[in-house]
């Protein structure tokens, strides 16, 4: 992990919000509503929350359920909360390998796109089951392999092209590597879980264009840091970089590539 890995900061949260979301988040974060809701919890912990796209996602689809919301990054549910907010959801900034929770006291335990940038993931999973009572549900979405997500690919290899000194390898350095099935279940299992289940699901990136997609990939990430500072005119040549990449992706109907994760349920 390098400095700006996890660093969602300036205007990189509103143009995640816009362009990173849809693209990759959301058809994931209905699924996880969908997924959630048949658990019937009254209380929710979500970790590693980030803009809230599954936040509202369970707030539409379990509206009796109380749901806390984190984040290690203030300015991520600040965005959170101008759309997802509502009387029973809460946010709170948290570590999620430090809960600040008691024992046993939420139903479920939500975490998109989160667990991979842990540092300890045994830890992480801990704290999650720790929180969790008796029977309660951790339910986790991880990428799989980079090469089964195609968007992300091209755009890592058009960016490796354009800094070959420097290869920017943002996407397969944390996002994408842990996508071991086997060591995934492991980690649970060491944290405590015994009842695991591991689905790999295949759904579609969708934009309105391969500029749309672009713009998310350089320009709403922490990547977008590491390529700013490449110089004046890194940013704008990366994200022109990019389109071309994603161009093969766009038709008719607007841009769509495959995209792959694990949905994870492990119960307490």
């Amino acid at each position: 992990m390098t400095a700006t890995d996890t660093v969602f900061a300036g205007s990189i949260p509103a143009i995640y919000d816009q362009y990173m979301v849809p693209l990759v988040f959301a058809p994931y974060a209905q699924l996880v509503a969908k997924r959630a809701a048949q658990f019937g919890p009254l209380r929710i912990l979500e970790t590693a929350a980030g803009t809230g796209v599954v936040t509202k996602a369970m707030r539409d689809a379990i509206p009796d359920a109380d749901i806390v919301a984190t984040d290690l990054n203030a300015p991520m549910l600040e965005q959170a909360a101008k759309q997802a907010g509502g009387p029973r959801v809460h946010f709170e900034v948290a570590d999620a390998q430090a809960l600040p929770f008691k024992d046993a006291s939420f139903d479920l335990v939500v975490c998109q796109f989160g667990v991979m940038f842990f540092p300890d993931k045994t830890r992480g999973n801990a704290e999650a089951r720790r929180v969790l009572r008796d029977g309660g549900a951790y339910l986790l979405v991880i990428w799989d392999t980079v090469e089964r997500n195609l968007a992300t690919k091209v755009v890592g290899n058009a960016l490796a092209e354009l800094f070959p000194d420097e290869p920017a390898a943002f996407y397969e350095r944390l996002p994408f590597r842990y996508h071991d099935r086997s060591i995934i279940e492991n980690d649970l299992r060491s944290a405590g879980f015994e009842e695991i289940d591991i689905d790999t699901i295949e759904l579609s990136s969708r934009a309105a264009s391969a500029r749309d997609a672009a713009i998310g990939l350089t320009q709403g990430t922490p990547m977008r840091t590491e390529i700013e500072s490449r110089g004046p005119n890194a940013l704008q040549a990366a994200t022109d970089a990019a389109e071309r990449a994603l161009l093969q992706f766009e038709g008719p109907d607007g841009f769509a590539a495959p995209m792959s994760a694990h949905v994870v349920t492990a119960i307490k």
